[in-house]
């Protein structure tokens, strides 16, 4: 027993050391700020941001219709289109396919 507290006693700063070294080894792989979450909101910004591209270009696609839309700037071909879609107009001599989807 003596034995045991003289071992402590002269330890413990080692003790202290290894206790230290276990908490923060532990905090920073599974901490809040940890280097797993680090991993995981890279992963996720990564995925935010193609999906940001994506979007940036789809819209770009749009803006370019809608200018060619706009009254000074008509394109033809674009205009004709619109109106088949919309209003469901076609030529005489077309045939129409509908898709079942």
């Amino acid at each position: 027993m003596l034995q045991q507290r003289y071992v402590v006693k002269h330890n413990v700063v080692a003790i202290i050391g290894f206790c230290l070294c276990f908490y923060f080894t532990y905090h920073i792989v599974s901490g809040e700020r940890s280097y797993l979450r680090l991993v995981s909101l890279e992963r996720s910004a990564d995925n935010l941001s193609a999906q940001y591209d994506d979007l940036h270009q789809d819209r770009q696609a749009l803006e370019n219709k809608v200018a060619m839309l706009r009254p000074g700037s008509i394109d033809p071909d674009l205009l004709e289109e619109r109106a088949r879609v919309v209003l469901g107009y076609q030529h005489p001599d077309e045939l129409v396919v509908f898709r079942v989807q």
